[in-house]
């Protein structure tokens, strides 16, 4: 049993959950509200039942093998409805004498200690702001906010001896000692 699965998704005033059936194993789910639209395809393994304003989330008995499903069929429903109504956001800082970075309209550019500078543009539905030192990445989509901020942390990761580089928001980093000199 899927414990995740069970939970019963509540969809807020404002927002549109519509099911149809794209091919002979997928459904197509689209999810409109407030900050924009949301497409996204899943197994027909995942059967969603909406009465009123809550969805619940069954396993298809003729595919009862892919229980994995159940849970991540509700989650990426879940998350595709919070984003629409909310939005999501995560947050880079960048560490480093020298280092900077700025944005100008949708390409991000890094100066991070090459001798060139990275740039990074925005895909559609993303949006970088930087204030001080670090770089807030938003938009609707939480899959493709989590992937476009981990390929720019990428770019410099942090080093463990001195720190420098880009780390999410509030991120430990565990620094190693440098060499030891002997002395006899």
């Amino acid at each position: 049993m899927s414990r995740i699965g069970k939970k019963i998704i509540i969809v807020p005033e404002g927002v549109k959950v519509e099911f149809n059936p794209a091919s002979q194993n997928q459904q197509e789910i689209k999810v409109t509200g407030p900050k924009g639209e949301l497409n996204c395809l899943l197994s027909d393994a995942v059967q969603f039942q909406q009465k009123e304003n809550e969805i619940t989330v069954k396993l298809n008995p003729k595919f009862s093998k892919m229980v994995a499903m159940w849970g991540t069929g509700r989650s990426l429903l879940a998350n595709m409805i919070e984003g629409v109504t909310k939005g999501f956001e995560k947050k880079l800082e960048l560490q480093g004498t020298g280092y900077k970075m700025n944005v100008q309209g949708e390409v991000l550019t890094l100066e991070v200690g090459y001798s060139h500078s990275v740039k990074i543009t925005a895909p559609k539905g993303i949006k970088f702001e930087i204030e001080k030192n670090i770089l807030t990445i938003t938009g609707i989509d939480k899959q493709l906010v989590g992937e476009i901020t981990a390929r720019i942390r990428q770019v410099r990761k942090v080093e463990p001896y001195k720190g420098k580089g880009l780390r999410y928001v509030g991120e430990i980093v565990r620094r190693k000692e440098g060499k030891k000199s002997t002395s006899e």
